[in-house]
């Protein structure tokens, strides 16, 4: 049993930079990702990451944001920058156990409770 607990999240104004920590309780030896939900909306995948530091983006955040771990893979981040007021939603840390990166949600096994992130245009 993983845990996974998210901190980071706030209110920013747009194009302003935020970075989310998700802390686990376990070494990650899987994959992990970032995933996100507004509010009537499903929960779509953001950036996800494997042990070996293989990364993939949504396209939506290419190039803003950033996922890192950090070396004793307990630690995973996402530095968000320029945000727009789109991606207000609630962010998500999830982890697998398999090291086969993918943003679709159904395949992760463990997930935090979430950090609420706005950005007011």
């Amino acid at each position: 049993q993983v845990h996974l607990v998210e901190s980071g999240g706030g209110s920013v104004q747009a194009g302003g930079s935020l970075r989310l920590s998700c802390a686990a309780s376990a070494y990650a030896t899987g994959t992990m990702g970032w995933f996100r939900q507004a509010p009537g909306k499903e929960r779509e995948g953001v950036a996800g990451i494997d042990f070996r530091g293989n990364t993939m983006y949504a396209d939506s955040v290419k190039g803003r944001f950033t996922i890192s771990q950090d070396n004793a893979k307990i630690t995973l981040y996402l530095q968000m920058n320029n945000l727009k007021p789109e991606d207000t939603a609630m962010y998500y840390c999830a982890a697998a156990p398999w090291s086969l990166i993918t943003l679709v949600p159904g395949v992760y096994n463990y997930w935090g409770q979430g950090t609420q992130v706005t950005v007011a245009s």
